[in-house]
This record gives C-alpha cells, structure tokens and sequence, in this order.
C-alpha cells in the first residue's frame, strides 16, 4: 500500500470506532432532556475527568498551540499560565455552582442567570452572546479537522470532504447519545492523545537535535529572540501575557459547555477532585510545544503556522504513525464540536427560543427543536470552516473575549447577594460592546492590554458600581 493510503486507512478506522462508541454511549439509557443535557447529574470523578478532557483539549491543543509555538514563540506560553490557574478558579467556583445547580435543577448556564436575576431576558441575552461566542470555537474545530485528515493522510482525503464526513458523524452521535456520547468518545481520544503527544514530543526533537535540552539550545542560538517576549511578534509583550492569561483564566470555565458541564457531577468534591487531577494532563501540551518549536528548524518557511506539526510529523515518522496522528487528531476536533453544538443547541431551544417566543412549550418539544438546531449548527460551523481561513489561535481568542464577560455575573452572583440584575445586564452589554469596538477596529491588543480583557475589566467596574447604587435591604434580583 502506499504511505497515503496506510495514514487514510488508520484515520478512517480511528474515526469509524470513535464514532460507533458515541452512537451506543446512551443505547441502554432514555435520552430525554435530562440524560441528553447533563447525563442524569451522574457523572463520578473519571466521567468528570473526561468530559472535561474532552470539551477542553481541543484542536486547539493539537495544532493551534504547536502552530503558535511556531510562528510566534514566546507569547504562546500564555497557554500553560492560564490553564493551570483556571483550576485553581474552578476548585472554588464550580462546587458553589454544582449546588444551586442540584437544588434549582439547573441544565444550562442561561438557566443559573435567570435562578438568580429573575429576569428571562438577561438569560436570553446570555444565550445570545454564548451561541454567538460558540461560532468561532466550532469554525476552530471543523478547520483544524480538516487540517490534520488533509495532511495526515497525504492529501488522499480532501480537507472539504474530511470536514463534511466529520461534522455528519459527530451530529449523528450527539443526536443518539447526548453528552454521555462526548464523555465515553473521550476515553479513546485521550488514550491516543497521550499516546502520539508522547511519541511526537520526545520524538522529534531526539531525531533531529539529540534531545530536548539541545533542540533549545540549537532554537536560541539560530533564533534567540523566537523563545523570549514578543517572540516573533511585535505587539505581544507580557503586558498582553498578563492580561491575556488573567482573561482567559476566569472564562475557560465560562464557556456554556463547560459551565454546564459542572452539572453534570454527582457531588462538589466530585469537581474539586477534577481540579486537582486535570493539570497532569495539561503536561501533554509541553510536548506539543516541543514540535511547534522544533519545527521552526526542521521545516521553515511556512506559510500557515497550523501545519507545523502535522508536517514536520510527516517528515520524521512512518505513514501508519500519521494516521494514528490523524485519527486521533480527529477525534480531537470531533469531541468538543459535539459538546460545543450540544450545548448550544440547548441554549437555544430551552432559554431563548421557549421563554421568550413559545412559554407553552413542553420539554420533549424543547429536545425535538434543540435536536433540529445540532443540524442546523452543524451546517453552519461546516460552512464557516470551508470559507474562512482565520488562525486557530485568533479564533479562541475571540470566542475568549465574549464568554469571560459572564465571570462577574456569575461570581457576584454567587457570592455578593447585592448584585442586581441592571447591574450585570448592563456590565454584560458594556463588556461585549467595548471588546467588538477594539477587536472590529484592529485595537486588540490595545496598549498592549488583551481586548477581551480590558472589556472585562469596564464590565466589573460597571456591575459593581450600579449594584452599589441599590438599597442595602433591596433585593438582589431586581
């Protein structure tokens, strides 16, 4: 067989057994709202564990950091920074949450904002800004898919028709399965994950510089301001690290798939568990790294950052290993697209669509419509992949900017009773305001602060501010 058609046949078969394993996930369970949502709020420390595995490491992980490693150097290290103190955000925030989750029933992040406000239409406007916010996650997904089946399998499979095969299966097992599908698709990507982050890290810098030690060495020496701030950048000194890692530290756990996650637990130690034990697995980025920065020797000159792994893989190692490294990146696209489009589907159909156009609804419609709204996303994230060619990284960024204006409704809300609904509604509208004028406007970053944070900083300052102008003895949902 030739090299393209071994890597083709890997993927396809990676793919094909993840896929089977999302479509059975909730055979034995009824997949009313309940299951289909926040599976049954059953889920122990290793379901946790991989969930939050999967909606979290994404293409992301796999290419956008190595391809930023690459390209930009220095500023890239920002990943490391916020991931790990974003678990020490989620060990004190997330148990709190679990708990008005289980007394209220709660299913989505919509849901906790009109518990506690009282006000459907600042849960609409959540929903709104969350889908809204999901749009360039899921563009980032699909694009990355398309990436990693293009090259791994030697171009034998099209990024187009990659991207349409994928985006098919993965709304297949979200309709069948729910978010039981995501957890149990998880257990085969992290295995793989691990196994190829492992593989490449170690790998590629031993092949071609003797060991990690020395591929620095030889990296400083040939491009010594690549591994230092800005990098290769001119406008992404640590002022941008600082505000950047403080930005996307409070809104990694404000995504509305990862917020609903939480309730998904059986219990708030089932979370503080999670956040202790989820940094390990942040250790497979380094190696990731380790590629992105070695490839800025093997394979220079390219024109796209995101293709630096993938192709300094296909240089260094046999074409049965590229497609495990396809398969695997795969699944690593198709994990969190499904969670990214369950969940906004949900948002959709249960806190927008019903409360404010059809209150008469019924649950079991509410499924049927969030069920029709995954198709619906899923053509549109398809379509948005085929015809935009933004970077991964830029991608996340954006969506980063517009989710973290929820941190200060959320913990206000949990832990100051005098916050008002005004307040947030107005900081919220404030925060995406002033970060869609600096980042439409090329003003990200500006000054050299992060857009989305400067954004987060107005809309604090304005919630708290206008809750202070209530009476002591008002309450807080008014």
């Amino acid at each position: 067989m030739s090299p393209g058609a071994v890597s083709m046949v890997t993927i396809v078969t990676i793919v094909a057994v993840g896929a089977t394993i999302g479509m059975v996930a909730g055979a034995r369970r009824k997949m009313d709202l309940e299951q289909w949502t926040v599976g049954g709020r059953g889920f122990g420390t290793v379901l946790m564990f991989l969930l939050m595995a999967g909606e979290t490491y994404t293409t992301f992980a796999f290419l956008g950091a190595s391809g930023w490693a690459y390209s930009r150097g220095g500023p890239t290290l920002y990943v490391f920074a916020y991931i790990t103190l974003a678990y020490v955000i989620s060990f004190f925030l997330l148990p709190p949450l679990w708990e008005v989750g289980r007394k209220y029933g709660l299913q989505t992040q919509a849901d906790f904002f009109g518990r506690r406000y009282g006000n459907k239409y600042l849960a609409g406007l959540v929903c709104v800004v969350g889908i809204a916010s999901f749009i360039p996650y899921l563009q980032l997904q699909i694009t990355g898919l398309g990436i990693i089946v293009s090259t791994a399998s030697f171009n034998a499979i099209g990024r187009i028709p990659a991207m349409a095969i994928s985006v098919i299966l993965l709304v297949g097992f979200v309709l069948a399965s729910g978010v039981r599908a995501v957890a149990w698709v998880s257990v085969l990507k992290d295995v793989l994950i691990v196994f190829t982050a492992l593989v490449i890290g170690f790998g590629v810098p031993y092949i071609y510089f003797g060991g990690i030690g020395p591929m620095f060495v030889t990296l400083a020496h040939a491009r010594p301001a690549h591994l230092t701030m800005p990098g290769a950048t001119t406008n992404l000194g640590h002022t941008w690290y600082i505000s950047t890692v403080l930005m996307t530290s409070m809104g990694y756990f404000m995504w509305p798939h990862a917020f609903g996650a939480t309730f998904t637990a059986k219990s708030g130690d089932t979370l503080r568990r999670n956040a202790v034990v989820m940094p390990l697995y942040t250790l497979t980025l380094a190696l990731i790294f380790f590629a992105g920065f070695a490839a800025v020797l093997v394979v220079p000159g390219l024109a796209n950052g995101d293709f630096a792994l993938l192709t300094v893989v296909r240089k260094s190692f046999s074409p049965w290993f590229l497609g495990v490294v396809g398969g695997a990146g795969a699944l690593t696209a198709m994990v969190p697209a499904a969670i990214f489009i369950l969940t906004a589907a949900t948002l959709f159909a249960k806190n927008l669509y019903r409360p404010l156009f059809a209150p008469a609804m019924s649950d079991d419609q509410v499924e049927l419509l969030a069920r029709i709204m995954v198709v619906v996303l899923g053509l549109i994230s398809l379509c948005l992949a085929i015809y935009s060619s933004t970077t991964l990284v830029s991608l996340l960024l954006t969506g980063y900017a517009g989710v973290t204006q929820f941190f200060p409704g959320v913990v206000l809300g949990l832990y100051w009773k005098r916050v008002t609904m005004r307040a947030v509604f107005t900081g919220l509208i404030v925060g995406i305001g002033m970060a869609l004028f600096l980042m439409l406007s090329n003003r990200d970053p500006s000054f050299g602060w992060s857009a989305g944070f400067l954004a987060l900083c107005l809309n604090f300052i304005v919630t708290v501010f206008l809750s202070l102008l209530r009476p002591r003895n008002a309450r807080g949902s008014t």
